[in-house]
């Protein structure tokens, strides 16, 4: 990596290796969520290296903020595309999210070997309220950023008694939000315009590589037969790796069953990995039963200690449900959790990687139309509901392991408290919190 440019120099060009470097290294560092993750991405890149200034790290941002999918992976493969190209944006997005899987494929091996060990378990027993404050915390700190009027309030409770009392489908929450925000940003404007929420564009970084007055590089300009090329390109690669699913597995194999879901996941995850895991739990615990809501949990828990996007739970549950259906047959488990990970977190991020090399060209010539921002600002709304109703589901599991009819777990509910007040009184990062409630996890778990 050479020299970080002196204040009022402008940095000398980065080579693509120069890049996958730093790539590679964020891929492992890249902890604390999304807000963490483009925190250390804005301070890398707009404070430090000074590779892009902060109105086009904001500007890019916010169209990634737009879309669904894991907003910070998204940002990373927008600027890397940014700077070199188609490969660049795929080197930058994909860099993002190896390390996890692997990290992740490696941890769902212990946890099923070795998850009823005593020391495991007892971790588990820490990290499980913690999880539930984050989620509660997730909900709060979205809710505080996103619903700033009265209209916004009432569909975040819509979405919350649509998904907790009627039990409706996380996808038609999201339909019936963004219809909301098409009408309401025509006769209620003022009701669906929203400050950014990431602040302002700050000064005194120096020059950048790709600075506000930067020309637009020529293959970052809107080109019809280029974004035909992508769309064409990404579908094919699509419909190329299904019929190889379909031939390999069934129409009705696990791996092929997976290969739809994770689709449909991919392209409704507006509002981050939070907003997205109801829709999960419904379709891999309750409709193909990959795994329990239990273990569901767990994964959550072990995305949450992980670098990369926390959508990358999804890694977690393909791995047990390829184990589980033992896809490869009795003598091949790790083998078919293996698979099973990587082929959903295929599915999950190639929508992502479309999003980006096709709509760039277009986001770099328009943004801040209150027609493109209103759908988003009602789904995001609509998202607030949906978290409180998954941190509600995971205090239940975690409170009443046997449910209503068994015992409450009092241990838990004072680890899940603590984590609460250590998350909103005193603004504890989540490796820090994750770290003392497994200790107390441990320590409360040898005692009982």
């Amino acid at each position: 990596m050479p020299p970080l440019p002196t204040p009022t120099a402008r940095p000398m060009p980065v080579s693509f290796w120069q890049a996958l470097r730093f790539w590679l290294k964020l891929g492992f560092i890249s902890f604390g969520g999304p807000a963490g993750q483009i925190a250390i991405m804005h301070t890398e890149l707009v404070e430090r290296r000074r590779w892009i200034s902060e109105k086009r790290f904001l500007h890019a941002l916010n169209y990634c903020m737009v879309l669904p999918g894991p907003e910070a992976q998204q940002l990373a493969t927008y600027i890397g595309w940014l700077m070199h190209r188609t490969a660049g944006g795929l080197v930058a997005g994909t860099l993002f999210v190896l390390p996890s899987l692997a990290i992740l494929i490696a941890l769902s091996w212990v946890y099923l070997v070795y998850g009823h060990q005593p020391l495991v378990a007892g971790l588990f027993y820490g990290i499980k309220p913690a999880v539930t404050a984050l989620v509660l915390h997730a909900a709060h700190r979205i809710g505080t950023r996103a619903l700033k009027n009265s209209g916004l309030w009432a569909i975040a409770a819509a979405s919350f008694v649509g998904i907790f009392a009627l039990g409706l489908p996380f996808p038609l929450i999201v339909l019936t939000a963004a219809l909301v925000g098409i009408w309401g940003g025509r006769v209620a404007p003022h009701l669906f315009v929203i400050g950014g929420g990431h602040g302002s564009a700050a000064s005194g970084y120096g020059p950048a590589l790709i600075d506000d007055d930067t020309p637009t590089p020529d293959h970052a300009r809107f080109n019809r037969n280029r974004l035909a090329v992508v769309l064409v390109s990404g579908v094919g690669l699509w419909a190329f790796a299904m019929a190889a699913l379909m031939l390999t597995d069934g129409d009705d194999g696990t791996l092929t069953q997976m290969g739809r879901f994770f689709t449909q996941a991919a392209l409704l995850t507006f509002g981050g990995a939070y907003a997205v895991l109801p829709y999960v739990y419904q379709g891999a615990v309750e409709q193909h039963h990959w795994l329990t809501g239990t273990q569901m949990i767990d994964g959550l828990a072990l995305g949450e200690t992980t670098p990369g996007p926390l959508i990358m739970v999804v890694a977690f549950v393909g791995f047990l449900g390829g184990w589980g259906r033992a896809v490869f047959g009795p003598d091949a488990l790790f083998l078919a959790g293996a698979v099973a990970a990587c082929v959903v977190t295929l599915f999950t991020f190639l929508p992502s990687f479309v999003f980006i090399l096709a709509g760039g060209p277009v986001i770099e010539s328009t943004h801040g139309q209150l027609k493109f921002t209103a759908p988003l600002t009602a789904i995001t709304a609509a998202v607030v509901g949906v978290i409180l109703n998954l941190a509600m589901f995971f205090a239940y599991h975690v409170l009443w392991p046997q449910g209503f009819g068994g015992r409450f777990d009092a241990v838990s509910a004072l680890i899940a408290l603590a984590a609460a007040v250590a998350l909103f009184r005193y603004k504890w990062g989540v490796m820090p919190l994750l770290a003392a409630c497994a200790a107390l996890g441990l320590a409360a778990f040898q005692l009982l």
